[in-house]
């Protein structure tokens, strides 16, 4: 900490300044300690308050670290506070915009700044999270740089729920939808005809308006949130206003270039065929020897992408009043041609203080965010997938030769025969078009009056909506369909809340304890609806109406309402500032369970106890190497609730492709009589601080058992119901977490440097599931499924599995056994072989400064789990795979493994080529064949981000109407140092919004990226 303190002599009035580094500070906390005495800093950053002499003045203020001085007879102390990341005694914001001392806490939390974020330079801000949490895992989808991202803390508590943190926006739930989704509301996840991933709604914000992020990963962190917050809770500030030296007004520019970061491995001697002859009809390379080069399709296809945001913003304090505003234009011109994404964010945040002493507090925000898509990347296993096209291109055809997609007719210009299904990129990039725009708002009010220096009372509102149009037109004349289809659509959201809260904060209860409390009462409603018409084929071709059909149109509708009534309180004590107990309890009446169980409650206490200030305050004394220590623990139940609408089933009415109208109940049986899940927390830990500060270490050991599942257990279809809502299950979650920090050099006249390493494992397992049962699907695609079962980790991936000899008595134990051709079989049925879930994540932070310069960069790794990748089976497939083509060659072999001669296993002499063994292997037992062949390890480590930055120093810009400038330059996805899946990003997932996250297929090549940034402040 830097003090600045300038001394008068005087006696019981004492007046001062705060500031900070920008100048003075609004709203800082003056408090006398021991007593009931407090403030708040003007607009100018002063204060008065009435002292004694030998008084502690106590100074804070969120995101800076607090600071104590003893009065004297001095009657003016000013005060310089220091933004101190991580400091133990900061201010940070908690469940419910509380804010807490961070050595208060009696659970694990983590904070993350904006300039964190905003130095990322990623698009959608959750991918920015990487590596700067532990215990958080970031699941990107596979539709491009605007595709949707999972965010996962502590692993998966629920079988069939999103698994994913709460999104508090400023006090506003937000919603963070992920990935394709139905016009009728449900995910669709088919592996050949998925619906079109339209972005994930955190994507929608702007990392410039963010002040922090708070990580709430325990019961005991997020209780007070209620049902929705079982997984956690991330708590989003945005800035507020605060006094600037001049006009208060920045402008930053940046300008990004995209490239392609990983590809397959790919062969580059055998060109279109098979059977080792040229064959022009042919889509695959089993050809013969290419006579010149083979042709970089990926490279001469893809674009370099083209990113540009520019962002102004505005913040001041006039008078009692503090303003933020800003706008932000976002365009992303993708590597993929065709491609785009336009995000325009607006927002103004207005707080005010008035009435007799100031009493009354109001704070006001509206964000509008406008995000226009076009050309969103198609996936799958899926003809207008133009990834599967080019990756499975013959190697010795150019792309290029078809960069003119019509032929002389006007249909597409492709090669092969009719029996070619696959499409022309450029031809889909032409006529093959998809747009959504999304309109949010995310709007908040609130208004305190504060009765005296102990108690006041709040009112919030806060709203969520947004409205997306999407269409997509199909042209005629390709393959995909005879004269074109045009599909129309439209989704609605929204959540309103209603909140009053009574607050109570006193230090001096009686004696050395202290203590505060705070009671809540709350209104959550929300309604969301959907409607999509598809046209099928279109009567006249390349007319895009809906009327404009062959057939009936098909129409999908969806109508989603919910409310959510929750009283819940939280009361807190300490002793003397060092030791702290906190007790929340909760209870929610959910709409969308039955009249006799819609109410339930759930408590949550924690204790923290800072060991070294009890021994400093009863009069000992710290060894030298010891600065902080602290222990903590907490116990926390959450509930969880239903989806809306799924405790009676209604007869939903349609029409068949003739027109006829039809009704039907749906394939799941609803129960009316389900309970609320029920997730129990166990949380211990303890965070120390030695060497004057310089090297800290946060530990946290937690198990979670999350009981009660609401799941659809498979029933007999003869029963009319494909599966039944039920109660069962207990999936439980252990783990350990570990940051460790350290302010390795120190000299702010030289060379500064701060690092910091994130470090957790969990283990997410399935104790129980339901008498009979002891299997849950979490997804399948054809051969290959996600499971979970009874006793064993969450996400195992089951598949066939090369037929081997299981005598361990032989000497061919454990060796292929090959059919009569001398290539390998398939084993009968499905058998486990992987699980999807990291045995561990790490983040390496490092941070350095020189005078004005300052250095970057973030590695970080995951470690264990496999996934299984559809792109490099269709390579082997088609004979592209380098793997297809060892050394270069190929040449006939013999595969090592046994054949059966009349019941005895004699070693194979058989020989066989690269395209009979590599046919059966990806063909035999189903379109994924042998599907042991493509599992892969997904761990990987990278140096996923590095900055450098340049602050212009004042002596540069003199007296000139700029009051600060900064030139960064930024890389993302700089160098893949340890990867194992053939050129295939592990962070690719195709099912983003399932709980099947270990499956991938003809993923969008990921993105390396660079920036130039410039921010002048005036």
């Amino acid at each position: 900490m830097l003090l600045c303190i300038s001394v008068v002599f005087a006696q019981q009035s004492v007046t001062g300044i705060v500031s900070d580094a920008s100048g003075p500070i609004k709203g800082a906390s003056v408090s006398v300690k021991g007593s009931n005495k407090a403030t708040q800093t003007d607009a100018n950053g002063a204060y008065s308050i009435q002292a004694e002499v030998g008084q502690t003045l106590r100074f804070s203020m969120i995101g800076y670290t607090a600071q104590e001085i003893i009065t004297s007879t001095a009657k003016t102390i000013n005060v310089t506070l220091i933004n101190q990341e991580g400091a133990l005694d900061e201010v940070v914001v908690t469940a419910m915009g509380i804010k807490r001392e961070k050595k208060t806490l009696g659970y694990s939390f983590q904070e993350v700044k904006g300039d964190q974020l905003v130095d990322a330079k990623e698009t959608n801000i959750a991918n920015a999270l990487v590596g700067k949490v532990s215990g958080l895992q970031i699941i990107k989808g596979s539709a491009g740089p605007a595709s949707s991202t999972k965010i996962t803390l502590r692993g998966n508590n629920s079988l069939t729920g999103d698994n994913q943190p709460l999104i508090i926006v400023d006090g506003v739930p937000m919603n963070n939808f992920l990935g394709g989704i139905k016009g009728n509301g449900e995910k669709n996840n088919d592996i050949w005809n998925p619906a079109t991933d339209m972005g994930g709604g955190l994507g929608d914000i702007n990392p410039d308006d963010i002040e922090s992020m708070s990580v709430l990963k325990g019961g005991a962190a997020s209780a007070l949130y209620g049902s929705r917050a079982g997984n956690g809770a991330i708590v989003i500030t945005t800035k507020s206003g605060k006094a600037q030296a001049g006009a208060g007004i920045t402008y930053s520019s940046t300008l990004g270039l995209e490239t392609i970061f990983m590809t397959p491995e790919l062969q580059n001697n055998f060109g279109q065929g098979k059977d080792g002859v040229y064959n022009p009809t042919m889509t695959n390379s089993w050809g013969d020897n290419i006579s010149g080069k083979a042709y970089d399709n990926i490279g001469s296809y893809f674009n370099t992408g083209v990113n540009h945001t520019q962002n102004l913003a505005f913040q001041q304090q006039l008078g009692e009043t503090s303003i933020y505003s800003s706008a932000t234009y976002l365009n992303d011109q993708s590597k993929i041609p065709g491609s785009s994404l336009e995000r325009l964010n607006l927002m103004t945040k207005v707080t005010s203080s008035f009435g007799p002493d100031k009493r009354w507090t109001t704070d006001v925000k509206v964000q509008y965010m406008n995000v226009n898509a076009k050309n969103r990347p198609i996936s799958g296993d899926n003809n207008s997938n133009v990834y599967s096209t080019l990756f499975t291109m013959p190697r010795s055809m150019n792309i290029l030769d078809f960069k003119n997609p019509l032929n002389s007719v006007g249909d597409m210009a492709w090669y092969g025969t009719s029996e070619n299904k696959t499409m022309n990129p450029y031809w889909l990039e032409k006529y093959r078009l998809n747009n959504d725009i999304r309109d949010r708002f995310v709007m908040n009010g609130n208004i305190k009056y504060k009765f005296n220096d102990w108690l006041d009372t709040e009112a919030r509102f806060g709203r969520d909506q947004y409205t997306t149009n999407y269409d997509t037109k199909t042209y005629g004349g390709s393959p995909l369909i005879t004269g074109g289809s045009y599909v129309l659509g439209k989704n609605t959201f929204f959540e309103n809340n209603f909140t009053l809260a009574l607050n109570a904060h006193k230090d001096n209860l009686f004696g050395k304890w202290g203590g505060s409390a705070s009671v809540f009462g709350q209104i959550m409603k929300t309604k969301s609806t959907g409607i999509d018409a598809n046209t099928g084929e279109l009567q006249v071709p390349n007319l895009f109406y809906i009327n404009n059909s062959k057939s009936f149109p098909t129409i999908e509708q969806s109508l989603l309402r919910k409310q959510i009534n929750s009283l819940y309180a939280t009361a807190e004590i300490n002793y003397d500032n060092y030791f702290f107990l906190n007790i929340t309890g909760r209870n929610d009446w959910s709409s969308a369970l039955g009249l006799d169980n819609r109410s339930f409650f759930y408590p949550s206490v924690s204790a923290s106890w800072v060991v070294s200030d009890m021994i400093t305050k009863t009069g000992g004394t710290l060894p030298n190497w010891l600065s902080f220590a602290k222990l903590r623990g907490s116990y926390a139940e959450v509930g969880n609730d239903l989806p809306a609408f799924q405790l009676y089933n209604v007869y939903n009415v349609g029409k068949d492709p003739n027109g006829n109208t039809t009704a039907g109940i749906g394939t799941t049986k609803y129960n009316p009589d389900v309970l609320n899940e029920l997730i129990k927390t166990v949380e211990f830990g303890f965070d120390t601080r030695l060497f004057d500060s310089r090297l800290g270490l946060d530990f946290a050991w937690y198990k979670t058992n999350a009981t009660n599942q609401l799941i659809d257990l498979p029933m007999n279809p003869y029963s009319g119901y494909e599966y039944e809502k039920i109660n069962a299950g207990n999936i439980q979650n252990s783990g350990f977490e570990v940051v460790l920090d350290g302010r390795i050099l120190t000299n702010t006249d030289k060379l500064t440097w701060n690092s910091s390493v994130n470090f957790s494992t969990n283990k997410n397992k399935i104790i129980r599931l339901i008498d009979g049962v002891d299997m849950y699907p979490l997804g399948s695609y054809d051969n290959v499924s996600i499971r979970a079962l009874e006793g064993d980790l969450y996400g195992d991936i089951y598949g066939t599995k090369f037929l081997r000899v299981q005598d361990s008595d032989s000497e061919f134990n454990g060796q292929l056994i090959l059919n009569g051709n001398g290539v390998p079989q398939a084993a009968d049925g499905l058998h486990k072989l992987g699980n999807q879930a990291p045995k561990a994540l790490v983040g390496w932070n490092n941070s350095f400064a020189y005078k004005n310069f300052g250095l970057s960069f973030l590695i970080d790794g995951r470690f264990g789990g496999e996934f299984f990748s559809g792109t490099n089976l269709n390579l082997q497939a088609n004979g592209n795979a380098a793997i297809t083509a060892p050394g270069g060659e190929r040449a006939p072999f013999v595969v090592e493994g046994v054949v059966n001669s009349n019941g005895t296993y004699v070693k194979n002499t058989q020989q066989t080529t690269q395209q009979l063994y590599w046919t059966q292997v990806t063909s035999t037992t189903g379109n994924y064949g042998i599907t042991e062949q493509n599992i892969y390890d997904a761990t990987n480590v990278r140096l996923r981000n590095v900055t450098l930055s340049y602050n212009f120093p004042k002596t540069i810009l003199g007296n000139s109407i700029v009051q600060r400038a900064k030139v960064s330059v930024t890389a993302n996805n700089v160098w893949m140092i340890k990867s194992y899946a053939n050129g295939i990003d592990p962070e690719s997932v195709f099912a983003i919004n399932s709980n099947a996250t270990g499956f991938e297929n003809f993923s969008t090549p990921t993105s390396r990226s660079f920036f130039l940034n410039l921010t002048l402040g005036f």
